[in-house]
């Protein structure tokens, strides 16, 4: 019908973005038109919420119009797809389509007035211009040359407009009309929202207030629990005798709330949303758990809610015993609840749906084949933490793992999960390599980078390889280390300078490289105390003695067999070495996997300092550095013999950004705001630093290094 809706000026700007809403709203309507397609003989529907609409004063004549009150970010999201829609299905001739479509965001002309538009949805606030601009643009909008490109408006414009295009087009010319057909169908006649219309004299503060500040929001289990209990009635079961039998969610262990990267979840709604994946093979963001949730009852499952329940409290009874099993630090773990262990504590629960996948009721995968899936699923997950690389695109591999996978035969099943992730060649998916490992990991400051629970696993599962809990290798001890949260030291002191001395500023360098390796780290039954966690390393009473009397791991056995001359830099790598090696060990990979990456990606620039730059010769203490630009031209720091850097009004500092921030008063990268006296900038020299050190020959053999000045 004609109106108005009108988002005020005191409302929020549009903040709905691709992750969290577009994507999961573009699926559950992908959804729903598969459906149609499918001739299912339902009517699929999808409840988009609610939203508050008051009343606004309108002159004789004119439309009706509506303030939003709340609800404009679905409201504005539902506009821009079927613009986005329209758009597609105007560029392909499907007229009478494009039509319907136009009618849900653009009122008749005989109803504008003026100079007025003709949107029906009227954006205030600063988002007015960009909303205008794309959703009066001449179809198809080329978005990226709009003044508002970068508004969030015209991106999600633009992600829908890609969607429909690439899914209408991509069955051919025969399908494409039926598809846009069925989608017109879904998105005008089977996307429900609640309407609460306030008159013009009602308190809509007091309504907001309600139902975004008051009470605490209902959690998916929260809103499953209803909706499962709701079929049960319809089923004719006793929903009493079901919630006392059926429903474990009820307790203190599935209401603990969890960390999921930046969100608190409580267990019971992070179980049925992995539980979920394990079922649909599709990743699933948890703020979607519930309506994925509620079309795979209705339109998937194949099976009453009664005997679906009974397999969701049985997979939930096993997921609970393997959670507990992992937390007793001296339970004998087996394959899958050491995999809960190690997941946990790197603080990542991606790969809970392969587990509840693999322990399916009635599936007719072995034991063998289960744990060889698990620790190939694991040695991908892991080779990737250890190496810090992207994890965001874990739940997509996750699922498809599950989706490819589910009717392969098991005596295929699990060389299939390993030619699947072997294949992987995307830097945010695949499967890193042996080689990789060492050459990153044996140089690498895992000490400053990992968090303690990863560093600590990490030591762990060294300590288990040498106690022969590796594949092919029998176990030495018969029981693996106890998992009890023990401390981790440096065998290499953090402050070495009082009984470790160095003779040179290069010395000191490469102790300050060496401090954090692995190689250096070790886990100890019991804490040091300082005066001997600091002290030497020789000596009656030095570090190595109290290792001998005090600390029972194979690990420090063996660092106490190699250092009988002291420890030191060699040392530290030699271990480093083998720490690498036993972690490959423990999370193998095929034979002949290499590991390889055909994606572009970007390089980082390795950390250097200008000690190490000092230390090498490339930057002579006493080098005078100017600002390369702007106000700050006449600005100069000079290079002391530390490292640091003197700026000319007295202050010193041990970053080139740390003194470019003193000068400009804001944040500054100082390997490019610091001019060499020749000219060149900083960071010039921190390339030359890296190239030397990847070949330190040289190309010509001992060619003299460059100097500074002509």
């Amino acid at each position: 019908m004609p109106q108005h809706l009108v988002v005020p000026l005191f409302q929020r700007p549009y903040v709905w973005d691709q992750e969290n809403q577009w994507v999961p709203l573009w699926q559950d309507v992908r959804r729903l038109v598969g459906l149609r397609l499918a001739n299912s003989g339902t009517a699929p529907t999808h409840f988009l919420g609610a939203v508050v609409l008051q009343s606004m004063p309108s002159q004789l004549g004119s439309m009706q119009s509506w303030s939003i009150i709340d609800g404009q970010q679905r409201l504005t999201t539902l506009q821009l797809l079927f613009d986005a829609a329209a758009s597609v299905f105007e560029a392909r001739g499907l007229d009478q389509i494009t039509g319907q479509l136009e009618a849900l965001t653009q009122n008749p002309s005989a109803f504008v007035q003026g100079e007025d538009v003709p949107l029906k949805l009227r954006h205030t606030n600063r988002d007015r211009a960009a909303y205008d601009e794309i959703m009066l643009a001449d179809p198809p909008a080329d978005h990226a040359t709009l003044t508002h490109a970068s508004s969030l408006v015209t991106q999600a414009h633009k992600y829908f407009t890609e969607q429909i295009a690439t899914w209408t087009g991509e069955a051919g010319e025969d399908m494409a009309a039926l598809r846009a057909s069925a989608l017109a169908n879904v998105l005008t006649q089977s996307l429900q929202i609640v309407v609460i219309g306030l008159r013009a004299d009602e308190n809509s503060q007091e309504i907001f207030e309600t139902l975004n500040a008051r009470g605490t929001p209902l959690t998916a289990a929260d809103l499953i629990k209803n909706f499962v209990f709701q079929r049960l009635a319809v089923e004719g079961v006793d929903t009493h005798m079901a919630y006392k039998d059926l429903w474990p969610f009820d307790t203190k262990f599935w209401e603990k709330e969890i960390s999921v990267g930046r969100y608190p979840i409580s267990r019971g709604s992070l179980f049925l949303n992995q539980w979920l994946v394990s079922r649909v093979g599709e990743e699933v963001g948890p703020k979607s758990t519930f309506t994925r949730f509620k079309h795979y009852v209705e339109h998937e499952a194949g099976q009453a809610m009664a005997a679906l329940l009974k397999d969701i409290k049985e997979q939930a009874g096993r997921y609970r015993e393997w959670t507990e099993r992992a937390a007793d630090p001296h339970a004998a773990l087996n394959t899958v609840e050491m995999c809960v262990y190690r997941s946990q504590a790197a603080e990542i629960e991606t790969l809970k749906p392969v587990l509840l996948w693999l322990h399916e009721p009635g599936t007719s995968i072995s034991a063998e084949s289960r744990d060889r899936v698990i620790a190939t699923m694991e040695s991908w997950f892991m080779r990737r933490v250890l190496l810090r690389l992207s994890l965001g695109d874990m739940g997509r591999v996750i699922a498809d793992v599950i989706k490819m996978h589910r009717g392969t035969p098991d005596s295929e099943l699990a060389r299939g999960v390993e030619m699947y992730l072997s294949r992987q060649n995307a830097a945010s998916t695949y499967w890193p390599g042996d080689r990789e490992l060492r050459t990153t990991l044996v140089t690498d400051v895992a000490y400053r980078r990992f968090k303690r629970g990863r560093l600590r696993m990490f030591l762990e599962a060294v300590e288990d390889h040498n106690r022969g809990y590796t594949r092919g290798t029998p176990s030495q001890t018969g029981t693996r280390v106890p998992r009890v949260g023990f401390p981790i030291e440096h065998m290499m002191p953090q402050n070495w300078a009082q009984h470790w001395p160095v003779a040179d500023l290069a010395e000191e360098l490469e102790r300050e490289a060496h401090i954090h390796r692995l190689g250096n780290l070790t886990l100890l039954t019991s804490s040091l105390n300082s005066a001997v966690s600091n002290g030497p390393w020789l000596g009656e009473n030095g570090k190595r003695a109290k290792l001998e009397r005090h600390d029972v791991l194979l690990m420090n056995r063996r660092i106490r067999e190699s250092s009988t001359d002291g420890w030191n830099e060699e040392k530290i790598d030699e271990r480093t070495s083998e720490v690498v090696d036993a972690l490959i060990a423990t999370w193998r990979v095929p034979e002949g996997h290499l590991g390889t990456v055909s994606t572009g990606t970007l390089s980082a620039v390795p950390e250097t300092t200008t000690r190490e730059l000092v230390a090498s010769g490339l930057l002579p203490a006493g080098t005078v550095l100017r600002a390369r630009y702007g106000q700050w031209g006449d600005r100069r720091c000079e290079v002391l013999g530390t490292g640091e850097l003197l700026t000319d009004d007295g202050k010193k500092f041990t970053t080139p950004s740390g003194a470019g921030h003193h000068i400009r008063k804001g944040a500054t990268n100082g390997w490019s705001f610091w001019e060499l006296p020749d000219g060149r900038r900083l960071s010039s020299l921190r390339t030359e630093y890296h190239a030397s050190r990847r070949n330190p020959e040289g190309s010509q053999g001992n060619e003299p290094t460059p100097t500074l000045f002509p």
